[in-house]
C-alpha cells in the first residue's frame, strides 16, 4: 500500500472505531424464542407468535394497579440498537405490559420512555379513546424506563460540514 493512502486509512479507521463505541450496548439477550415483530403485527396474528419471547419499548401512557399485578399501557415505537424507544419515530401499535406486583405510577409515569423484556400472553380487546383495539399482552420479566440522560447516551455531538452553525 501506497504511504498516502496509509495515511488516510488511519484516521478514518480509527474515526469509525471512536464512533462506534459511542452507543451502549443493548439491555436486554433476545432469546431463541424471540419474535421480532412489532404489536400492530401480533395484534393483528395473535395465533402466529403464541408464547413467544419480545423485546419492545415505547412511551407510557397509562399504568393500571390490581390485586395482584399491574398494567403498563404503553405506545410502542421501533428500538434503536441500544433497545431504547425512537420516539421520533413512527409508532408501531400498542401493547399492555403485565408486572407482577404493584407499580409506583410515579416511578413510570405517563409520557416516558420504558423497554421491557416479557413472554407473550395472548391479546385483549379494549378501547383507545371510542375505537375499539386489541392489545398484544406481555408478561414482563424486566423493564427499564429511560431518563434524560440515557437517551442522549450513544449520540455524539459530532458532525461533519462545511460552513456555520449555531446550537443552542
Amino acid at each position: 500500500m501506497r504511504p498516502s493512502l496509509v495515511r488516510l486509512a488511519v484516521p478514518a479507521a480509527l474515526l469509525t472505531v471512536a464512533l462506534a463505541g459511542c452507543a451502549p450496548a443493548p439491555i436486554y439477550k433476545a432469546t431463541s424464542n424471540n419474535a421480532a415483530v412489532p404489536p400492530s403485527q401480533v395484534a393483528r396474528e395473535p395465533e402466529r407468535y403464541g408464547s413467544s419471547d419480545v423485546i419492545w419499548g415505547g412511551r407510557i401512557v397509562q399504568v393500571r394497579n390490581f390485586a395482584d399485578h399491574s398494567e403498563v399501557e404503553v405506545l410502542a415505537y421501533p428500538l434503536d440498537s441500544s433497545q431504547r424507544p425512537k420516539a421520533d419515530d413512527t409508532g408501531t401499535g400498542r401493547f399492555i405490559a403485565a408486572m407482577p406486583g404493584y407499580v409506583e405510577s410515579l416511578d413510570f409515569p405517563a409520557g416516558s420512555l420504558l423497554t421491557v423484556s416479557g413472554r407473550l400472553n395472548g391479546t385483549r380487546t379494549g378501547n383507545v379513546g371510542q375505537a375499539s383495539y386489541t392489545f398484544p399482552l406481555v408478561s414482563v420479566n424486566q423493564s427499564h424506563v429511560w431518563t434524560a440522560k440515557e437517551m442522549q447516551g450513544g449520540h455524539p455531538n459530532i458532525s461533519f460540514g462545511v460552513g456555520v452553525g449555531v446550537i443552542r
